[in-house]
């Protein structure tokens, strides 16, 4: 029999392990930028973010934008655009990668008070149908395209 695994590596996907937090979110290490930080896996999300905080760690070059952000617990919330980034996960690079920029003080006292570590950002449905994400949460692990 063949495992999922084996099935998904054989088709060209790349398996990146994510880490279940005390929140029920998933946690993993992207690279924006030449930089790293750790990222939210949110599927519910649209867009990929990252918090306004950390925009020169990462080497954003921040746009105005009319969008406004709402999430679980905030609403409204003004956002920014970085356009044209590179995002590396693993062996994958996506280049001309944008991202909302907003404040995840909200995401970010959340896990603070679970214990957890904040977080830079959030990976969202947008380059998660990009790379054909498949989430493996019996493993803790996703794996991606090439």
């Amino acid at each position: 029999m063949t495992t999922l695994r084996k099935l998904l590596e054989n088709k060209g996907f790349v398996r990146i392990p994510i880490q279940k937090l005390n929140t029920g979110h998933y946690q993993f290490e992207a690279i924006i930028n030449k930089e790293a930080g750790l990222f939210i896996l949110d599927t519910g999300a649209s867009s990929s973010c990252i918090c306004l905080d950390y925009a020169s760690q990462f080497h954003l070059t921040m746009e105005d934008t009319e969008i406004k952000a709402a999430g679980a617990g905030a609403t409204h919330m003004e956002t920014k655009v970085a356009k044209n980034n590179m995002i590396h996960l693993a062996s994958i690079t996506l280049r001309n990668v944008d991202f909302v920029l907003f404040s995840m003080i909200h995401v970010n006292n959340a896990l603070v008070q679970a214990g957890e570590n904040r977080v830079h950002g959030i990976l969202g449905a947008d380059i998660l149908k990009k790379l054909h994400a498949v989430i493996d949460y019996g493993r803790n692990c996703v794996y991606f395209k090439k």
